[in-house]
């Protein structure tokens, strides 16, 4: 897909529809070495810490990208089409130990521009993140009873901040003046 650079104060989204209707895809390993995972997420934020722009990602401990993301400096989240949902779901539903869940989405993994994480051609709109914070969340501090059904394995999420780095995107994605 056709993608150009999209500067941080020239990125528009919708962030509650991209990660809670369309979903996106979270990539973490190394490109170079052939070693990564992607996974479908729903569950993040985007925004401004340490006057820095971020994109936060949550990944339970028993997903296989989990290991990817620990043991690598940074992550890649991508955007599709409405004609990749099924891939998507794929990608949600599947464990990269099980399958390449590449070949079986049909997405094409490419070199990300700053980060060692992979981008996705398939994409309308890649974010590139260096690691910049990491923590679990702690049950103690859940305010809302609501937030613990959404864990009755108690296998509560690891997230991470990543500084974008880069953003590409169709002009779906660029501000209009």
């Amino acid at each position: 897909m056709k993608r150009t650079e999209i500067a941080v104060n020239h990125f528009e989204t919708e962030p509650f529809r991209i990660l809670a209707e369309d979903w996106m895809i979270l990539a973490s390993g190394d490109f170079g070495k052939n070693q990564f995972n992607i996974m479908t997420i729903g569950w993040g934020s985007f925004g401004t810490m340490w006057r820095t722009p971020f994109v936060m990602v949550a990944v339970r401990p028993q997903r296989h990208t989990y290991t990817f993301i620990e043991e690598h400096d940074s992550f890649t989240v991508s955007a599709f089409p409405e004609k990749y949902k099924k891939a998507l779901s794929l990608c949600g539903s599947k464990s990269g130990k099980d399958i390449d869940k590449f070949k079986a989405a049909g997405f094409t993994p490419i070199a990300s521009s700053k980060v060692k994480s992979p981008g996705i051609d398939e994409a309308e709109l890649i974010l590139e993140c260096r690691k910049i914070y990491s923590d679990g969340f702690h049950p103690e501090n859940f305010m809302s009873p609501e937030i613990e059904k959404c864990y009755p394995a108690k296998d509560y999420h690891q997230f991470y901040f990543g500084e974008v780095l880069s953003i590409q995107g169709t002009e779906k994605y660029r501000k209009k003046s």
